[in-house]
C-alpha cells in the first residue's frame, strides 16, 4: 500500500543578504515538520529556495561592485552551507535564476495574457524597492513611507501589465470563508478578508520597465515579469508543471502547507491562490503564517543593527541547542523574542538539567547497580503504572499538535514526560532500593521502567533534535532499528531486558550564563570593530586616490551633463562618518545611486524631498563599499562647510541644467 503524501514549502528567501535567523526559525520549523511526517509514514517532499530577481537586487549587485547572477550565486551559496550547518535536509533548492523556473514562468504568463487575465496599462504611484511593493497614497504612512518596512518609497511611472485580481475577489472571499483551515491561525484569514478582499481588490501589477534583472516577457521586449507571478509560481515549477517530466507535480500538488511569515501571507493566501485557479489547478490545503522572531521586541533588521546569526550560536552551543530553543520558546503563529539568555537559561534548565541529568542518572544507576545490563521488570505497581499511563498518552497527544504546527506545545508534553520521570527517581529512590536484596526486585523494574521511557523521548525528539537520539541510543545500547521507529513508542515494553548500556558524555554542557554573555558581547564587538576598521581602510585608500591635474578647458566643461534629481531617499553610510548614500529620482521612472561627503551638514531626513544639482555622466565608482553614479554639486562657505545647490521651484526630475 502507498504511503500517503505530504507536501511542505518554506518561502523562497530573497537574496539580498546573508539569512538570519529569522529565516532559520522558518526553516527548522519545516524541516522538523517534514522529519515528523516521515517518522509518521508520510512519503514527504520539502521544497525551500531562492526569489532572485528584481529592483533590489539589481541595485545591491551594482553597489557591490559585480553581475547580479554574481551577487546572488555568493548569497545562495552561503545559504546552502547554512542550511547543512543546521542540519536541514531539503528535497529540492528551487532557484527562480533557473532555467526550469523561467521556461514556465514565460509560459505561465503568456497562458494568463491569451485567456485575458492579464492587460497592459501605465502604472503611476509610490514603489519601495526593499519590499518590491507597489503603495497607494492611502496605504502609505506620514505621507511618503512604505507601511511595511517604513523606508521612504519612490515614484514610479511606467508602462506595466496588471493582473485582473477584482476579476476573482468574490470567489476567493467564497473560497477562504467556505475553507477555515485553509488560511492558519485563523486571525490571518479574518485580516485577509477585512482589510483586502472586502474593501475592493485591485488588480495587480505584474510586469517592469523600469529595471532589467527579471524574468524577460517573451511576447514584449522591454518588460520583465514582476515579482509574484515570477516568484509564488516556484511551488510548481520545481515539480515539473509545464514540463514533460512533471510526475513529482502529480504526484505531491498539491502542497499540504505552504508555511510563510506573516509579511507575505496577502500574496499566498489572495494573489497565489486566483494564479492557481486561472490556471485550472487545485489550490494549496493550508497556509501558515507564523510570527516574526524579534530581537529585542523589535523586528530584526540590518539598518537596526539588530540581526542575529545562528552560525556562532551553533559554533558555541552545537546546532540541536539552537534548534530545539527555536521550536520550543514561542507558540508557533506568534511572534517570538530571541535573545542570547533566554536561550542560555532554556538549554541549562530544559537539556541540562531535565534530559540530559536523566539520561545520565538512568545509565550510571544501571551500570552501578546492575553491571551495566537493563534488567528484567517486575510486575508494574503504581507509580510504575502512572508513568506508563502517561508515556502510552502521548503519541495521540504529540502527534495532534505537531500537525498543527504547533511545534512549542509539543515538546512541552514531551518534556512534561522527562519532568514525570524525574520525579519518579525522587519517589522511588533507586540508592535506597540498592543498599538491600530486598529491594533489588523493586529496583530492576524501576531501572526498566526509566531505561524504556528514555528510549521513547529520543524517539520524540528526533525531528526537532535531530542529532541527540543517536548520542542516547548509544548510551542506553538500542542499535535496533525497530527500537527507533515512532510505531514503537505506542505500547510500553519494547526495549529488551539484557541490552547492555555504556554512560558516555554529557549530552549537554552546563553553561555560566553569566560569563557566555560576556563571552558573545565581547565576540560582536570583535566583529563589529573588524568591519568598521575594514571599511575606514577602504575609504581611506579611497580619499588618497588623487584628481586628475589641470585646469579644464571649455570643452571639458561642456562634456559634463548636469540634471535636477530629486531625493527620493537617504541614509547614512554604515562605518563611514563623512557619506551619506541618496536614493536620486532622474526622470523616466529612472534612479541612481549617489555618495556625497556631506553628513556633517546634512540628516538623511532632511534630504528627502529636496531637488538637487546632479552630474550625470560620471563613471560609477566605489566609496565605503556603496557604488556610487554620480556626484552632487555643492559650495563651499569660507569655514570649508558644504551647502547643496539646490533647484528652485517644482522641476520635473531629469530636466537639463545648462
Amino acid at each position: 500500500m502507498a504511503k500517503p503524501t505530504f507536501y511542505l514549502t518554506t518561502p523562497i528567501y530573497y537574496p539580498s543578504g546573508n539569512m538570519h535567523i529569522g529565516h532559520t526559525y522558518t526553516t527548522v520549523a519545516a524541516d522538523t515538520m517534514i522529519r515528523f511526517k516521515k517518522q509518521t509514514g508520510y512519503d514527504t517532499y520539502f521544497l525551500t529556495g531562492t526569489d532572485e530577481h528584481g529592483q533590489k537586487i539589481e541595485r545591491k549587485a551594482q553597489q557591490a561592485g559585480v553581475t547580479p547572477q554574481q551577487f546572488v550565486d555568493k548569497i545562495v551559496a552561503e545559504t546552502k552551507d547554512l542550511w547543512k550547518l543546521m542540519n536541514i535536509e531539503y528535497d529540492d533548492f528551487i532557484r527562480t535564476t533557473e532555467d526550469r523556473h523561467v521556461k514556465i514562468v514565460q509560459k505561465i504568463f503568456k497562458q494568463f495574457y491569451d485567456q485575458g487575465d492579464i492587460y497592459k496599462s501605465e502604472y503611476e504611484g509610490q514603489y519601495c524597492a526593499e519590499c518590491e511593493a507597489f503603495w497607494t497614497p492611502t496605504q502609505l504612512k506620514d505621507g511618503n513611507l512604505c507601511p511595511d518596512c517604513g523606508r521612504p518609497t519612490e515614484k514610479a511611472h511606467e508602462e506595466s501589465y496588471f493582473f485582473r485580481m477584482s476579476k476573482y475577489q468574490d470567489w476567493m472571499i467564497k473560497y477562504i470563508e467556505d475553507h477555515p483551515d485553509f488560511i492558519q491561525p485563523p486571525s490571518r484569514a479574518n485580516e485577509m478578508l477585512n482589510n483586502f478582499l472586502r474593501p475592493g481588490l485591485q488588480d495587480l501589477c505584474v510586469s517592469r520597465t523600469s529595471f532589467k534583472w527579471g524574468v524577460p516577457v517573451d511576447f514584449d521586449p522591454g518588460h520583465v515579469v514582476y515579482v509574484w507571478i515570477d516568484a509564488l509560481s516556484n511551488y510548481i515549477t520545481a515539480l515539473g508543471y509545464g514540463t514533460d517530466h512533471d510526475e513529482l507535480f502529480k504526484k505531491y500538488w498539491p502542497a499540504d502547507v505552504h508555511l510563510v511569515g506573516k509579511e507575505i501571507v496577502r500574496f499566498h493566501t489572495i494573489y497565489w491562490p486566483i494564479m492557481l485557479h486561472a490556471l485550472g489547478l487545485p489550490m494549496p490545503k493550508q497556509v501558515f503564517g507564523h510570527g516574526w522572531l524579534l530581537f529585542g521586541n523589535d523586528k530584526m533588521s540590518k539598518s537596526k543593527g539588530n540581526v542575529v546569526y545562528p552560525g556562532p550560536i551553533v559554533k558555541r552551543y552545537g546546532v540541536d541547542a539552537l534548534r530545539y530553543y527555536l521550536m520550543r520558546e514561542m507558540p508557533f503563529g506568534a511572534d517570538g523574542n530571541y535573545t542570547n539568555e533566554a536561550m542560555l537559561t532554556r538549554m541549562n534548565a530544559d537539556l541540562v538539567n531535565d534530559l540530559g541529568n536523566l539520561v545520565s542518572r538512568t545509565v550510571a544507576m544501571i551500570e552501578k547497580y546492575f553491571d551495566g545490563v537493563v534488567p528484567e521488570p517486575g510486575a508494574l505497581e503504581g507509580p510504575d503504572l502512572d508513568l506508563k499511563a502517561t508515556f502510552e498518552a502521548l503519541p495521540g497527544i504529540v502527534e495532534d499538535q505537531m500537525n498543527k504546527l504547533q511545534f512549542s506545545i509539543a515538546l512541552s508534553e514531551i518534556w512534561k514526560l522527562i519532568g514525570e520521570c524525574n520525579k519518579y527517581i525522587d519517589l522511588t529512590q533507586p540508592w535506597v532500593l540498592g543498599k538491600s536484596e530486598e529491594g533489588r526486585p523493586r529496583l530492576r523494574t524501576v531501572m526498566y521502567v526509566l531505561a524504556e521511557c528514555i528510549r521513547a523521548i529520543a524517539v520524540y525528539i528526533q525531528p526537532t533534535m535531530p542529532s541527540t537520539p543517536a548520542r542516547i541510543y548509544a548510551q542506553l545500547g538500542v542499535g535496533d532499528d525497530a527500537l527507533k521507529t515512532w510505531d514503537s513508542v505506542k505500547v510500553f515494553g519494547q526495549l529488551k531486558p539484557g541490552t547492555v548500556v555504556k554512560k558516555g558524555e554529557a549530552l549537554f554542557p552546563r553553561v555560566d550564563i553569566k560569563k557566555e554573555l560576556e563571552a558573545m558581547a565581547a565576540e560582536a564587538e570583535k566583529a563589529e570593530k573588524k568591519a568598521e576598521k575594514a571599511d575606514k581602510k577602504a575609504e581611506k585608500k579611497e580619499e588618497k586616490q588623487p584628481a586628475e591635474p589641470g585646469v579644464a578647458s571649455f570643452d571639458d566643461f561642456m562634456k559634463i551633463k548636469l540634471v535636477a534629481a530629486k531625493v527620493i531617499a537617504c541614509e547614512r553610510v554604515p562605518k563611514s562618518d563623512k557619506l551619506l548614500k541618496e536614493t536620486l529620482d532622474i526622470g523616466g521612472g529612472k534612479t541612481k545611486t549617489v555618495c556625497s561627503g556631506i553628513a556633517k551638514y546634512y540628516a538623511p531626513e532632511d534630504m528627502v524631498g529636496k531637488t538637487v544639482v546632479l552630474v550625470n555622466n560620471f563613471a560609477p565608482r566605489k566609496m565605503a563599499g556603496q557604488v556610487s553614479e554620480g556626484m552632487l554639486l555643492c559650495a563651499e562657505d569660507p569655514d570649508g562647510s558644504l551647502r547643496l545647490l539646490t533647484v528652485d521651484g517644482d522641476v520635473a526630475p531629469g530636466s537639463e541644467i545648462g
